[in-house]
């Protein structure tokens, strides 16, 4: 005989649950714009985010890490964070919850766990804010632009200052950039205000000035006639793609810097979490941020050659497609591009394979890749079918990468997924460039076959982002 469900006890304590999580979510938006302290749970962000979204991102919390995390431990953990005096930071209260769950003996004073937890905190240096320059304002350029804006708190550190185009910049294509800022089809309506002003030529965003630079060549600019110097130009429109084409940008007034967005020759090419380590800012001007399938599959490469050798393999991208394709059949450079991309599932190439070993050159000649352009708008997947040096199990496997996912110098570019039903659209709005879906893994002895999801535009344009803190040296503390 099933037991009988008190039925206004549950909406009470429904009610219950969701106040707490509307005070979570005050302290969480407090700590960001009063003291450029960013809360996330377990990489996810936080801020300015609704209640049933905090609370799905508990219950993914709950089930990833195996523990009867709820929102008031979070809320405590909060709580006990405004209470101490720190630096700008980035910090997992996820992770901490975790902790304190784990600790629960030394956690009952939450103001002097947390405190533990975070000594180091005051060790770190005070960050100078870093100028940025958008050079092109494609798809990439304007998520950045969406990234740079909403994450921009008190201004400490990356501050979005220009926009550079070609062509005439007027009232009607000032409205035109606003309005695709504002709007996106896939990616819904920016969470912030977009005005323009013509007399200036720039665009207002969350009530900030951001010059509009119309431009044909990168040394013609001189960016200090607009307030910026020492700026990062951050490259997104694929024209330029060597190091002579690049140092174009540092001949301009006004910029140190320049981070291009796709792979790049004779320059650092650069997996955040990876191998950013590789390369001192201080000694190197220009860096390249790969390609976003060789963020995808680069972190979760690294974890299997570290943990088990990787022998050879092959890699397919099953990719969205992407604006050098056709909406309807027509001529184009490279064969069976030309073919209306909403259409038709389209082989090409990727050079991805080979991308891999500049980041990991334990991999060098050892992968073959080729991809399938696909009609959807944005959301790919990679299948990785690798022999490695050693035998798995499907069980142990996972449990490498989930740890990795967990804890370490790569959870930032790895998420978990123990999703039964993920599919593409899923994974739209992760800012993690590899989602493992831990579901889909295939085993046989030292042969593997495991599937590699990513949003082409919104988790690599976050490795950007990491990577141009890492390059700005504005990089706050974080506690992961």
């Amino acid at each position: 005989m099933s037991t009988l469900i008190d039925y206004n006890k549950e909406v009470l304590s429904q009610a219950q649950t969701r106040r707490a999580t509307v005070q979570f979510i005050n302290i969480v938006n407090d700590l960001w714009y009063d003291k450029s302290i960013e809360l996330v749970l377990f990489r996810n962000p936080l801020v300015d985010k609704r209640a049933s979204e905090v609370l799905n991102l508990i219950d993914y919390a709950r089930e990833f890490v195996t523990k009867p995390i709820s929102i008031l431990d979070a809320l405590d953990i909060a709580k006990a964070i405004q209470q101490i005096d720190l630096p700008s930071s980035k910090l997992d209260i996820g992770k901490l919850a975790y902790e304190c769950y784990l600790k629960s003996e030394n956690c009952e004073d939450k103001v002097a766990f947390v405190k533990e937890k975070l000594k180091n905190a005051k060790a770190t240096k005070n960050i100078q804010p870093k100028d940025v320059v958008l050079y092109g304002f494609g798809r990439i350029g304007r998520l950045l632009a969406r990234e740079l804006m909403t994450k921009m708190g008190k201004g400490s550190q990356l501050r979005l200052r220009a926009i550079v185009t070609r062509g005439e910049i007027n009232q009607t294509v000032l409205e035109k950039r606003a309005s695709l800022l504002s709007v996106d089809s896939v990616h819904g309506d920016f969470l912030g205000t977009v005005q323009t002003d013509a007399e200036n030529n720039a665009l207002i965003i969350n009530g900030t000035t951001v010059h509009m630079i119309s431009a044909n060549n990168p040394e013609d600019i001189d960016y200090t006639k607009y307030g910026i110097n020492d700026a990062l130009i951050i490259d997104n429109t694929g024209a330029f793609r060597d190091k002579e084409a690049l140092s174009r940008h540092l001949k301009s007034t006004g910029a140190s810097k320049v981070l291009f967005t796709a792979p790049g020759k004779g320059i650092p090419n650069i997996v955040h979490g990876v191998n950013h380590k590789q390369y001192n800012p201080d000694n190197v001007d220009i860096f390249s941020a790969a390609s976003c399938t060789t963020n995808a599959i680069t972190p979760v490469l690294k974890v299997l050659e570290d943990n088990y050798g990787i022998k050879k393999g092959h890699l397919e991208t099953i990719h969205a497609y992407t604006n050098d394709q056709n909406l309807v059949d027509n001529m184009h450079g490279k064969y069976r591009r030309g073919r209306a991309a909403a259409l038709n599932m389209v082989i090409t190439e990727t050079g991805a394979g080979a991308a891999v070993a500049k980041a990991l050159p334990a991999l060098e000649g050892k992968l073959t890749s080729n991809a399938i352009r696909v009609p959807v708008p944005n959301g790919s997947l990679a299948i990785l079918n690798l022999q490695l040096r050693t035998k798995v199990t499907k069980e142990t496997l996972n449990a490498i990468m989930k740890q990795n996912a967990l804890e370490g110098d790569l959870v930032e570019q790895i998420k978990y997924s123990m999703d039964n039903e993920l599919v593409s659209s899923d994974i739209i709005g992760t800012t993690a460039p590899s989602i493992f879906d831990s579901k889909a893994t295939i085993t046989d002895g030292d042969s593997i076959v495991i599937y590699v999801w990513y949003d082409n535009e919104y988790g690599y344009s976050h490795q950007v982002i990491r990577l141009a803190k890492h390059i700005a040296k504005v990089r706050r503390f974080t506690y992961y």
